[in-house]
């Protein structure tokens, strides 16, 4: 059988926009649920396997830990034009964490299938960022990103659409995500005008020093240990509170609409600048953690406690990219990666500091000290964030003839969240 051709597996024109969707649902299943979905489903696995809060806390750590490596990984495939390698790294991890978790029979197992599933996440944002400027049109492009990358929203909503409809079946659930993720990556690779072949990275400006970034790459860190509070241990405290796995299933899907919202943050940002709509979107995060601490058993608190996270979290992603771009404009794609790994990175210590003081101290108490420091990430720009505008970040695009994946990745930017 003759290997299929990349350069003549065009998309016709009705394929390109079904990129949209295809891409969108790739973020939705390697985001919203491989790697969300264990905070999500963590009530059922304590329930299947002898995890305590402090051991909860250790595997989802290694989950965002796996995601760093990955994403430093696709920024180096995609550089040299592998993308598409990149992408079926993404859907076949989600798979296949996502299967050992279905068919977990120790917490060891399960433990293994949330760190390979969680992995996926890191790989594909790289690569849809690329298939998107390869496939769409220039003047499509900017809403294209956005709707794909709104995606970990639309996982999330349907994640707990899924724990209401079928509660107590997190294996079968679990295959789904397995099969799903195959399926939408597949979909998005026939849907993208993939480059000829891998390639050299372009020479251009040199990249981005990690010392320059010091002060998003800390604020960032700092509020990933504080947003952990909600993605690890949310869903557990709400039960542990009383409240059903219908009303918490409702809830989450709360939670992935509101950072649909969220993803509006670049108008703050444009309208305000960073100094501005940084603490504004932590804040309201910090506010949400102190309230769900201060009364889980109750549904209206809850409810509004998740909306406020749910878009404080997603806006809170995007002025972090807006602010690394303003810091280094010449290797906006490289700073983005940077402030995501540091915001990753504090969610993996986040996951382990509190799940050991949750086990000593009691949950509530752990969210109350991530509010605090969710409060401290807040201040970082008090003296030193530029005053930039999102308009003012990205230097002019070249033209399509010259664009190269590192082109397109700090092009892109300002719309990825992780």
């Amino acid at each position: 059988m003759a290997k299929r051709s990349l350069q003549t597996r065009l998309p016709s024109a009705p394929a390109v926009p079904l990129l949209v969707p295809a891409g969108l649902s790739v973020i939705g299943v390697t985001y919203g649920l491989a790697r969300y979905g264990y905070g999500l489903y963590l009530p059922d696995f304590r329930a299947a396997f002898p995890l305590s809060t402090t051991g909860a806390g250790v595997v989802a750590s290694g989950s965002f830990l796996a995601y760093c490596g990955t994403a430093a990984l696709a920024g180096h495939l995609v550089v040299r034009g592998r993308a598409r390698r990149a992408l079926w790294l993404a859907g076949g991890s989600a798979a296949l964490g996502s299967a050992v978790v279905a068919t977990a029979w120790s917490w060891q197992v399960l433990a293994v299938g949330v760190l390979v599933a969680g992995s996926g996440a890191g790989f594909a944002t790289p690569a849809l960022v690329a298939a998107v400027a390869a496939t769409v049109p220039a003047e499509g492009e900017p809403q294209a990103q956005g709707v794909v990358n709104s995606g970990t929203g639309a996982g999330i909503v349907l994640g707990g659409l899924v724990v209401l409809a079928a509660p107590g079946t997190w294996r079968e659930v679990w295959a789904g995500f397995a099969v799903v993720a195959l399926l939408a990556t597949w979909w998005a690779d026939r849907c993208t005008a993939w480059p000829p072949g891998p390639h050299r990275p372009a020479p251009g400006p040199g990249g981005v020093r990690v010392l320059a970034l010091r002060r998003p790459l800390a604020a960032a860190a700092v509020a990933g240990v504080g947003s952990a509070s909600v993605w690890t241990f949310g869903r557990d405290l709400l039960t542990e509170a009383g409240l059903s796995s219908a009303v918490t299933g409702l809830l989450w899907c709360l939670l992935g609409a509101a950072g649909l919202v969220g993803g509006l943050s670049g108008h703050l940002v444009d309208r305000f600048g960073v100094r501005v709509a940084w603490p504004v979107s932590v804040g309201l995060c910090a506010a949400a953690v102190v309230l769900l601490a201060a009364a889980p058993g109750s549904l209206p608190a809850s409810a509004v406690s998740l909306t406020c996270f749910g878009a404080g979290f997603v806006a809170l992603t995007g002025v972090l990219i807006a602010w690394g771009a303003g810091t280094a404009p010449h290797a906006a794609g490289q700073a983005a990666a940077v402030v995501f790994i540091g915001l990753t990175a504090g969610q993996a210590c986040g996951a382990v500091l509190l799940g050991a003081l949750a086990g000593t101290t009691g949950v509530p108490v752990a969210f109350v000290v991530a509010a605090g420091l969710l409060g401290l990430a807040a201040t970082a720009t008090s003296g030193g964030a530029p005053a930039v505008h999102v308009g003012e970040q990205v230097p002019p695009r070249p033209s399509r003839s010259h664009r190269t994946p590192r082109d397109a990745a700090g092009r892109r930017a300002r719309d990825c969240t992780p």
